[in-house]
């Protein structure tokens, strides 16, 4: 995986840097300190992943991870910060945020993390979905039974081999529903699938 690593902090970076490097399949690629450098080196430079920080100067990562995604919709891009609020958790995941981890997770579970997100699964911290306050959300009520099953799996960050094998389902009719259910929902990707059916839940 190459990766580019983006944090106004020299020495987190430095800290991510190094410890990503040892871990098998990831090639850090660049660093960068703003928004407005990330998405430079993005022209510049063949990148798979982005760990992202939020609140940086110039450009911040949520302005940073919508101009990237604009351009460049295949870089899957992992918010990592501090912040855990609602409000930027919502702007993260609208800007086309592929996952949202907090910097107090370890740096085994952040390799983890990247990889899942890499074979195509969104995914939140645990604490973040916890800050997702659960709300009515009658949307859902417009699903199936089937792809009410279906989208509970696709927030528990499950993949679609494991989904169709969860509910004796070819990959492909999980596939199709899960285009249907964003459809319904006006979801972008299956990141925010996970939050609509957390917050309705």
């Amino acid at each position: 995986m190459r990766l580019l690593i983006v944090d106004d902090d020299a020495l987190i970076r430095k800290s991510l840097e190094v410890a990503l490097s040892s871990q098998e399949n990831f090639t850090i690629v660049a660093t960068a300190s703003d928004g407005i450098e990330a998405t430079n080196i993005c022209n510049d430079t063949e990148i798979d992943a982005i760990l992202m920080d939020i609140r940086m100067p110039g450009m911040d990562g949520i302005a940073a991870t919508k101009l990237i995604k604009s351009r460049y919709p295949n870089i899957r891009i992992m918010m990592l910060t501090t912040f855990d609020d609602r409000p930027n958790i919502q702007q993260a995941l609208a800007a086309g945020a592929d996952g949202y981890l907090l910097k107090t997770d370890k740096i085994s579970g952040i390799a983890q993390a990247l990889t899942t997100m890499m074979e195509g699964t969104s995914v939140l911290d645990t604490n973040v979905l916890k800050k997702l306050t659960p709300q009515v959300n009658p949307v859902l009520e417009s699903l199936t039974p089937r792809e009410k099953d279906i989208i509970r799996l696709v927030a528990q960050g499950l993949s679609n081999k494991d989904i169709a094998a969860q509910l004796f389902l070819s990959e492909g009719t999980v596939r199709n529903n899960i285009v249907v259910i964003m459809e319904k929902l006006d979801a972008k990707n299956r990141t925010q699938l996970g939050m609509m059916y957390y917050e309705s839940s």
